[in-house]
Parts: structure tokens; sequence; C-alpha cells
């Protein structure tokens, strides 16, 4: 389909447009055919990544926004009239489109593992379609980004953590939801500035090599930078030579001291981060400077900074390898229909049958370590907390967003029942496993009857579980 003009919409990212065109192409199908019965839908995760033990949630705000402000805008349903296949009463059927369904989902910050329900909508069927290009983008990558940093939190718990993957993001929208979702998932803070100002996550700065290529004189541009920011003055020492600049640094402190201006930190940004971090903390310890911390980047993964953990090094500016995950840059994330009319449905198909009906997570500790998870019905009577919780009726939210200092402690709670093996950056053998329940087994085993038409079981299709 041509992309014919050019649609303006005030904000790209709540655009009723911005779907798969295979949502408006079923949309009409239903309309024409009177298909508006409720519908269940869930969104899970089919399975784990090689490289992680677990998944952390995130997104949901995000996800109930764009549910909540769900329309079509006028220019959009111009355009979209003017599109082949769209007649004139189905567009005027869209303007009004809104969504009114129930959602259901994990609350954010909590620890989940594949085959389990993210979130559940449960609405009419052209309402609960139509959404599922944008509630996987918007859970998929939030959940994908806070998995990632939760395992620079693992890998060096006593350390700074700051989001430095703007720049590298793909796209400015992922490079702003990733400096939530990391926070989420514990860290510090950002360099991200709107991030700081939409939903007040710490900003941290220093300065760019550019700064002192611009200057004749390092030191100089060490002193302007600090008087510039006296309340934080954080100084790159690497542009030329990194220990001749900390020496630099040393020289000024106490003309800068003099001025009530302390150096709060210096970054180093290049080269053997360990073998200069040691220097470094050696030459400032000896010219007095004992205070003055050390913050290293450059292209750092997870294992980089577990490497670096017992370094003197006391805070980690992280970047690619957070916003686009670069080891594992995606999630098999879907949305499958699991209930129409009533009935409960499944998918067979060869390597992706879905297990059907409306499900709850139903997860047990002992001592309080984690040690399974089932895979249940909703209505079943089974032991354990529900990780399903309401989080919206009739297509509002039934609670304000919680602060993302709850969220915070949400995750810090989680992260304590995992079982050490969960907990470490290698993969756990046998990963942990979800084990669906019997009830679920036996819906699955009559809903297989009954769509074979004749009674007769024409062979029990399993979904894959973790284990």
């Amino acid at each position: 389909m041509p992309a014919g003009g050019v649609t303006r919409t005030p904000d790209q990212g709540r655009s009723a447009l911005l779907t798969d065109l295979y949502q408006l192409t079923m949309l009409k199908a239903y309309w024409e055919h009177g298909m508006n019965e409720t519908a269940v839908f869930e969104l899970f995760v089919r399975r784990l990544p090689p490289n992680r033990n677990f998944l952390l949630a995130a997104g949901l705000a995000h996800a109930l926004d764009y549910l909540e402000g769900l329309r079509f805008e006028p220019d959009e349903l111009e355009w979209l009239g003017g599109q082949p296949g769209f007649p004139p009463a189905f567009v005027d059927w869209l303007a009004d489109l809104r969504f009114t369904g129930d959602v259901d989902a994990m609350p954010e910050g909590t620890v989940f593992f594949p085959e389990e329900p993210l979130l559940r909508v449960t609405a009419p069927l052209p309402e609960a379609q139509l959404v599922e290009t944008r509630l996987i983008s918007l859970l998929n990558y939030a959940s994908l980004i806070a998995s990632k940093a939760i395992r620079f939190t693992l890998a060096a718990p006593a350390a700074r953590l700051v989001d430095f993957g703007l720049r590298r993001a793909h796209g400015s929208e992922a490079g702003l939801l990733a400096a939530r979702a990391a926070h989420i998932a514990g860290f510090d803070g950002t360099a991200t500035v709107l991030a700081g100002q939409r939903w007040g996550i710490p900003i941290f700065g220093t300065m760019a090599h550019s700064f002192i290529q611009a200057h004749d004189s390092e030191a100089d541009a060490f002193i302007r930078f600090a008087r510039a920011h006296p309340d934080n003055a954080v100084l790159l020492i690497d542009t030329y030579d990194t220990e001749a600049g900390a020496s630099k640094a040393v020289e000024i402190a106490s003309r800068l001291r003099a001025e009530g201006i302390e150096i709060q930190a210096v970054r180093l940004d290049s080269g053997d981060l360990d073998a200069h971090a040691r220097r470094v903390r050696e030459i400032l310890d000896d010219g007095g400077c004992r205070d003055v911390r050390i913050f290293v980047s450059s292209s750092l993964d997870e294992h980089d900074v577990a490497r670096l953990a017992h370094a003197p090094i006391d805070g980690f500016g992280v970047g690619a390898a957070l916003t686009v995950s670069a080891d594992d840059p995606k999630l098999d994330s879907v949305y499958k229909l699991q209930e129409y009319a009533g009935q409960p449905r499944r998918k067979r198909s060869e390597g992706k049958a879905t297990w059907p009906g409306r499900k709850q997570v139903f997860r047990s500790c002992e001592r309080g370590r984690l040690v399974r998870d089932v895979l249940g019905l909703e209505d079943e009577a089974l032991s354990g907390e529900a990780m399903l919780v309401p989080v919206a009726r009739a297509g509002a939210r039934l609670r304000a967003d919680p602060p993302l200092a709850e969220i915070r402690d949400r995750v810090r709670a989680s992260l304590a029942t995992l079982p050490a093996e969960l907990r470490a950056l290698e993969p756990a053998r046998p990963p942990f496993p979800v084990e669906p329940s019997p009830g679920l087994r036996e819906l699955a085993r009559e809903v297989d009857r009954r769509s074979s038409g004749d009674g007769i079981d024409e062979g029990f299709a399993a979904p894959g579980t973790s284990g």
C-alpha cells in the first residue's frame, strides 16, 4: 500500500496508525461480520534468550497510557479513507473506537519467566486485536532493557551505574524508554535529560573531550569547567594521557579548593581501565585527593563491569551495550488469543503451540527463596502468590502509576528471592522450570478434542516451557 501523503501527528508514539497493517485489515473483517464478542489475549515471552536466567517486567505504565489514549485522529482517518480497502462506513466506525476493556498484568519490576503472561487483555475482539502491535513493542522493549540492566546491577552492586546510551539507541524513543527501564532495574541515573524532566530520574553529566581540545592547556580546561560547574566538577582526564591528566587534576585541586570548589570525580573513557584506575587512584591519594571518586565508561558490558568491580572504581557509565541489549537484542514476545465468545482457544502450530484459557501464575517461595512457578487457570485453586493483578477496568486505570522508587523496591525484593544460580551472569543449568498445572493440561486436551471436529484427539500439542 503506498504511503500517499504525510500524516501529521502531535505524538507519533500515541498514533493509532503506529501499528501493523494486518491489524486494520482484520478489524475491517471483524466489522463486516459483526465479530464483536469478548476476546482474551495474553502477552508472554516464548523462551529465554541464551544468556538470561530470568526477565524483568517493565513498560506497563506506557502500555496503559497507550490504551487510555487510543483513538484515531481526524487527519489519520482522512488519510486512511484514501487507502484502498477501507470504505467510508468502516472509517466512520473507527472514529468512535476506544479501548473499553480490562487489563491484568504483572506489576513493573516483577521477575518473570517464559510462557508466563506478562499482561492479559479482555475486551471486544476488535479492540483487543488492534492494540497487539503497540503493546508488544512497548512491553517487549522495556522488559528487554530492564532485563539487561539488572545484569549490570548484579555485576557491581556497590557501584554507581549511569545510563549513557541515548546516542547509541535505535531511535530517540528507544533511548528515552531505556533510561526509565534501566532506572527501574537499579541504575542510579541517566545522561538523558528528558528522562529527568519526565520521570524525576537523577541526571548525570561530565564534560566532553572537545572541551579539553578547545583549550591550549588541559589544566586551564579543568579549571574553567570546575568554575562553570562548582557543584559538579567531574573532570575527563584521558583526552591526551590519563595519568598526566590525573596529575594535573591534583595540581589544580588546592587552587580550586581555595575558591570553595571541590573536584568531585575524574572520569576515564579509554584504555586499560583496570590498570589506569589503579594508577590514577594512587596519584589522587598521594596528592591528597582521597575523596575524589573515579568514574569510568568506554563501551562496557556487564562482563566488563564484573571484571572491574574489584578495581578502585566508584561508578560506571554504560551506553550501547545497555540500550541495544547488545548480546541478546530481542525477546520472542507474542500476544495470543486464549478465549473468544466464552470459549477457550489455543494455537497448535508446530513449535508455537499455546496454552488456552485465562491464566494466572502462582509463585511459591520457601524460606524466602523462589522454588516454583505454576502456570494455571485463573480460577484454579492452586497454592502460591498470584502474580497477575487487575490494573485497568472498562478502559481506565484502577490506580495511579506507582512511583519509580516503589518499582525499584519491588525489583530488589524480587531479586532477593532468586536462588544464587539465577542471579549469576552465566546461564543456569538447568533453567528455572515453569510448571503447567493439571487443570491447564486438561483444558488444552479438551480444546484439542473440540477443534478436531469429531471428538477424536488428534494428538496433544504441548507448548514448550522454560524447563
